[in-house]
C-alpha cells in the first residue's frame, strides 16, 4: 500500500482495462444495464459482444450504480486500509454517475474523498484514474494528487466515429451532435465531449474510411511533439477495424508511456451501437 494511504476508484464506462485495474490497484464501481427480464452489472456479468448481439432483439436501458453498492465498494477500500479516496468520473452532462458517488462519498465523516467530474467518457475519463494511480505510486498528497488531476482534465480526449447516430438519439445521449446526417451521403460524425462535458461533433466526413483517416489526422495533430502521452484504440464490435487502426499508428504506440486498447463497455455500447471506433491520447507534459 502506497504511504499515504490513498485509493483510486473509478466506474466502469470509463473503460479502464483489466491488466491496469489490477496493476494499479484501481477499485471499479459497475454501472448497470436493464433488460425486461434481467439486470447485469457492466462488465462483470455480460460483455460487450452479447450486447450487442441482442441489440435488434431488445435495447436495455442503463442505471447508475445504487448507493447500497456504493457504499459496499467505499467500505472495502476502507477495510483494505485506505484514508483517503480519489474517484475520477464519467462526464456529469452525460450520466448522473458524479452526483451518485458524490451523494455516497459525503455521508463519509471517517474517510476523505474527491470526486472528480472528468468532463469526458470513456478512456478519456479513464485516462484520468490511471494519472492518478501513478501519482498515488509517487507518493504524492491528496492535495497534490487532486489538483494535478483537475489540471489534467483539459488534455485528456477521446474521439469517435459511429457507424450510426440511432443509439445515441434513442438513448437521449446525442448531446450537440446533430442527428439529421444524410445517411444517403454516408455523412460520419466524429463526435467527442466538448469542455462541459457534453457529446458535440468534431468534424463531417464523408465514408467510414475518410472518418478513419479523420481520426487518425486528429491524433497525429495531437501528439505533435509531445514526448510524453497515454495513447488509446477503442472500438465497440469492430475488431477488424480497430486492428488496422493500430497497425498505422504503430510507431505513436510505440512512443506511448502507456498503450491500452479494446471494446468499451457495454453500458456505452448500448448508447453507440455496434461499428464503433475511436482514438484516446492523453498528454503528460507538464
Amino acid at each position: 500500500m502506497n504511504e499515504n494511504k490513498i485509493a483510486v476508484m473509478t466506474d466502469s464506462c470509463s473503460d479502464v482495462p483489466q491488466n491496469l485495474l489490477e496493476k494499479f490497484n484501481i477499485y471499479q464501481l459497475s454501472l448497470g444495464i436493464n433488460y425486461k427480464d434481467k439486470s447485469y452489472r457492466d462488465r462483470i456479468d455480460i460483455t460487450p459482444e452479447e450486447v450487442y448481439k441482442n441489440l435488434e432483439i431488445e435495447i436495455p436501458h442503463t442505471s447508475l450504480p445504487t448507493l447500497g453498492e456504493i457504499h459496499e465498494l467505499i467500505e472495502k477500500i476502507i477495510a483494505d486500509g485506505y484514508k483517503q479516496i480519489i474517484v475520477p468520473v464519467i462526464s456529469s452532462g452525460l450520466s448522473g454517475t458524479y452526483n451518485a458517488i458524490k451523494t455516497a462519498c459525503d455521508q463519509y465523516d471517517n474517510i476523505k474523498t474527491a470526486v472528480i467530474d472528468t468532463k469526458n467518457i470513456a478512456l478519456g475519463s479513464g485516462f484520468l484514474s490511471i494519472y492518478a494511480a501513478q501519482l498515488v505510486e509517487r507518493n504524492l498528497s491528496f492535495e497534490e494528487i487532486i489538483k494535478k488531476v483537475e489540471d489534467k482534465i483539459k488534455t485528456s480526449y477521446i474521439y469517435y466515429s459511429l457507424q450510426t447516430l440511432q443509439y445515441l438519439i434513442k438513448g437521449g445521449r446525442l448531446g450537440r451532435v446533430e442527428g439529421a446526417f444524410g445517411s444517403l451521403l454516408q455523412i460520419k460524425p466524429i463526435i467527442a465531449c466538448d469542455k462541459e462535458g457534453i457529446y458535440y461533433t468534431v468534424a463531417k466526413v464523408r465514408g467510414r474510411k475518410q472518418s478513419i483517416n479523420k481520426l487518425i489526422e486528429i491524433m497525429q495533430e495531437g501528439l505533435k511533439d509531445k514526448k510524453n502521452y497515454y495513447l488509446a484504440v477503442c472500438h465497440g464490435y469492430a475488431q477488424d477495424e480497430a486492428d488496422k487502426i493500430r497497425e498505422r499508428i504503430q510507431s505513436y504506440i510505440d512512443k506511448a508511456t502507456i498503450y491500452m486498447e479494446g471494446q468499451i463497455s457495454p453500458a456505452l455500447g448500448v448508447h453507440t451501437g455496434p461499428g464503433l471506433v475511436g482514438i484516446g491520447f492523453f498528454d503528460l507534459d507538464d
